[in-house]
């Protein structure tokens, strides 16, 4: 396995340029804030950026807890990449890395930063981290929103000219618990609300009693009480009204919705005056 290491100061781009530096390298796979990126897919480990402060981001990044370290490891065996590129602050945050994941002798090719990015984009960069508190992972939206439901996961898509192809990247953009602008999330009762605005509009739902949301493991769960406007159809019109739940949810919020259950307790339709 050969090792690759791009170091630089915390908000300089590093997560950003993470994926053209490692089509440039070939290497294929990612390891940045505790996670394992193999072709766009988190396959394993915890992301740094899910911790309440920033001494614990730093302990889940460098993988000293030992669980945390073992997971990244066996999917290292498993998937037996052939070029790995880490991400670090330092050279001895990269050796600390590589420490937990017994490879700490193997040879290294170090990529700085500054070699990859212009002062300016370093510049921007860090000013985007101080003003607006927002971090790069470098995996599309819909594998980060996985490991942070409940939290806004904006994607990131755009097109460079690798080696040898025209890529597009998709990537994330998060703000931390231990961000400095303070913890973002969105509440569960806003979920709540929502989800009931899109039940209410849906065709055959009547009225919308109840609704309950809980986070499990990173999804959310929905459960809905309703009342139904008709008389035809009832499995149909719940069907629909949980898939609109569930996808319209998604597409508004950003959250990952792992169940949706729709619970019909009335029937209120309104009889047809009897022509005479």
């Amino acid at each position: 396995m050969n090792i690759h290491a791009l170091v630089g100061p915390s908000g300089t781009g590093k997560s950003h340029r993470a994926s053209m530096v490692a089509e440039q390298i070939n290497a294929d796979s990612i390891i940045d804030d505790g996670l394992l990126i193999v072709d766009g897919r988190i396959v394993a480990g915890v992301s740094a950026k899910r911790e309440a402060t920033r001494v614990a981001a730093v302990k889940r990044a460098i993988l000293a807890d030992e669980d945390h370290a073992a997971a990244v490891k066996d999917g290292l065996k498993r998937l037996a990449p052939h070029d790995v590129l880490i991400l670090g602050t330092s050279k001895e945050m990269i050796r600390h890395i590589l420490a937990a994941l017994d490879l700490n002798q193997q040879p290294i090719n170090w990529i700085r930063i500054e070699q990859v990015t212009t002062l300016e984009e370093r510049q921007v960069a860090q000013q985007v981290r101080r003003q607006q508190g927002k971090h790069v992972i470098p995996a599309p939206a819909m594998e980060v929103k996985k490991s942070f439901g409940g939290y806004w996961v904006d994607p990131l898509r755009f097109m460079f000219r690798g080696r040898h192809r025209q890529m597009v990247v998709e990537k994330s953009i998060v703000r931390p618990t231990y961000s400095s602008l303070g913890k973002f999330y969105i509440a569960d009762t806003v979920i709540a609300a929502v989800a009931s605005h899109i039940g209410r509009n849906t065709p055959g739902i009547s009225r919308v009693v109840r609704t309950v949301v809980q986070s499990n493991g990173g999804f959310l769960s929905i459960e809905m009480e309703v009342w139904l406007g008709t008389r035809r159809n009832i499995f149909q019109v719940l069907e629909e009204t949980q898939k609109s739940v569930h996808d319209m949810l998604e597409e508004m919020t950003a959250v990952n919705v792992g169940t949706v259950k729709i619970h019909a307790r009335r029937i209120v339709v309104e009889e047809a005056p009897v022509a005479e």
